[in-house]
């Protein structure tokens, strides 16, 4: 299972951006996606995780009500959509799968990644 991230860009304080993730390879069984995302001199950090069918979404304190993950399983992506940034989600942001069980906001858990996309938020 490969994961290819995109999306990330430079955005002012304030703006929205939109990060894709692209799931391929062997794609058969159904996966949770999630998104981490990792600031300079920072740990990993959860940002939000959505289950196979979609009905199930949970998100990190400190992006909840204003970022969005969906996904679409007939075109295998993810997404996380991202408003009212500010310079604090600046970060490499991953988008991650797992097979499932418990742990969705454990980076630890999650069993393929992708190469990360930057995001900048200028203030």
């Amino acid at each position: 299972v490969q994961l290819q991230a995109s999306g990330g860009g430079l955005v002012q304080a304030g703006g929205s951006l939109t990060l894709s993730c692209a799931l391929s390879g062997r794609t058969a069984s159904s996966y949770v996606m999630g998104w981490f995302r990792q600031a300079p001199g920072k740990e990993r950090e959860f940002v939000a995780a959505i289950s196979w069918t979609g009905d199930r979404t949970y998100y990190g304190d400190s992006v909840q009500g204003r970022f969005t993950i969906s996904r679409n399983n007939d075109q295998k992506k993810a997404y996380l959509q991202m408003n009212s940034l500010n310079a604090e989600d600046t970060a490499v942001y991953y988008c991650a799968a797992k097979g499932g069980g418990s742990g969705w906001l454990i980076a630890d858990t999650y069993d393929y990644w992708g190469q990360g996309t930057l995001v900048t938020v200028s203030s």
